[in-house]
């Protein structure tokens, strides 16, 4: 196996490591029984990862000498809910984990978000690893301790910040993802070039084919995601100020979410994330903070590699501009009913914008709708 590149994660007493490379699903078992002695696990993921990827785990924990248990959820956005959550911590407490043992969280995005929270509550904390399964999950959702699960009301709303003990970023498993979920995930990369980062932007713009074929590209851009956000993380662990950031595009985004009622077959997240990302440079340029180039680059390239970068692109639609609205004011950074979003001045200048004109993101919106 080649050895993995390592990004540490500081905070102070709950420091972790990122482990990135292929064949780290099955190193699992050692590195785990290497790093936390004598503890006992609880695999959880769900039908689709569980197909692909449980039995090679599975025989690394074996194969360690690990004793452990495995729970298996619905795949998909609809098992972030307070019944599937119910379901888990029920599943960990029959398998008569104690505090001292670990979860691990084998799968994407929804998976880390729902074991993370149910780890974070059951027994009033245990400690967890993340296993991603996805690019989205691998430089994004596995890392730095963001868990929740989603209701009628919006997405992530209900949850905690819990930092896993551990990251195992396999990325051999990104050669069994679909090219669709793939470039969902590619969304979440390129988001750190458009916040602060533009020369990795242009460098993305150089080998964006190189990293979907697999070459030494792919690790050098999931490396530099988790740097950078360990690098946030470690200033504002809990969203405090400069963390909200990385939430580029997500207030546009996570609206059209809500809108689609978290449909899978319409809209995942990272393809939210990239038409929020077009619009959130559109509506800097609305308000003459950036310059309209910076947009249509953005635009260009997330297009390129086969995103949708438009609001008419989302099948079915996402009802009226009042209706996004009303989902917008959920948003976890709304502040005493004033809107905050994520800006730019221009690529890899992003800034938080506090009191942005609801009327004028409802006019914005309008004319998107209208195509």
């Amino acid at each position: 196996m080649i050895a993995p590149t390592v990004v540490p994660v500081e905070l102070a007493g709950r420091a972790y490591d990122i482990l990135i490379g292929p064949g780290l699903i099955e190193a699992a078992g050692a590195e785990l029984k290497a790093r936390f002695p004598g503890a006992r696990y609880c695999v959880i993921t769900d039908e689709t990862v569980a197909e692909t990827h449980l039995e090679r785990l599975a025989a690394s924990l074996t194969d360690a000498d690990l004793a452990f248990s495995s729970i298996v959820v619905t795949p998909g956005e609809g098992s972030k809910t307070f019944e599937t959550l119910e379901s888990v911590v029920d599943g960990v407490l029959s398998a008569r984990m104690e505090r001292g043992d670990l979860l691990i969280a084998l799968g994407g995005g929804v998976i880390g978000d729902l074991v993370g929270f149910a780890s974070g509550i059951v027994r009033r904390g245990m400690r967890f690893v993340q296993v991603p399964t996805t690019l989205l999950s691998q430089v994004d959702s596995s890392v730095g301790g963001k868990t929740g699960i989603n209701t009628r009301h919006g997405k992530n709303l209900v949850g905690l910040f819990h930092q896993p003990a551990l990251v195992l970023a396999d990325t051999a498993t990104l050669d069994t993802l679909t090219p669709r979920h793939m470039r969902a995930g590619y969304a979440e990369v390129v988001k750190y070039g458009l916040i602060d980062d533009a020369a990795f932007f242009a460098w993305l713009e150089a080998n964006s084919a190189e990293i979907f074929a697999g070459g030494p590209a792919r690790i050098g851009a999931i490396a530099t995601s988790c740097r950078a956000k360990a690098q946030v993380v470690r200033i504002d662990e809990t969203e405090q100020g400069p963390r909200a950031l990385l939430n580029l595009g997500h207030t546009f985004g996570h609206a059209f979410e809500t809108a689609c009622d978290y449909d899978a077959e319409r809209l995942v997240h990272g393809e939210a994330v990239a038409i929020g990302m077009v619009l959130a440079h559109e509506f800097s340029a609305r308000l003459n903070l950036a310059s309209p180039d910076d947009a249509a680059r953005v635009k260009a390239h997330l297009s390129a590699v086969g995103l949708p970068t438009s609001i008419g692109e989302i099948p079915g639609g996402v009802g009226s501009a009042d209706e996004l609205m009303r989902a917008i004011f959920q948003d976890k950074k709304v502040k005493r009913g004033r809107l905050t979003f994520i800006l730019t001045r221009g690529i890899g200048e992003a800034f938080i914008a506090d009191d942005v004109v609801p009327e004028q993101v409802r006019d914005f919106l309008e004319e998107k709708l209208a195509g």
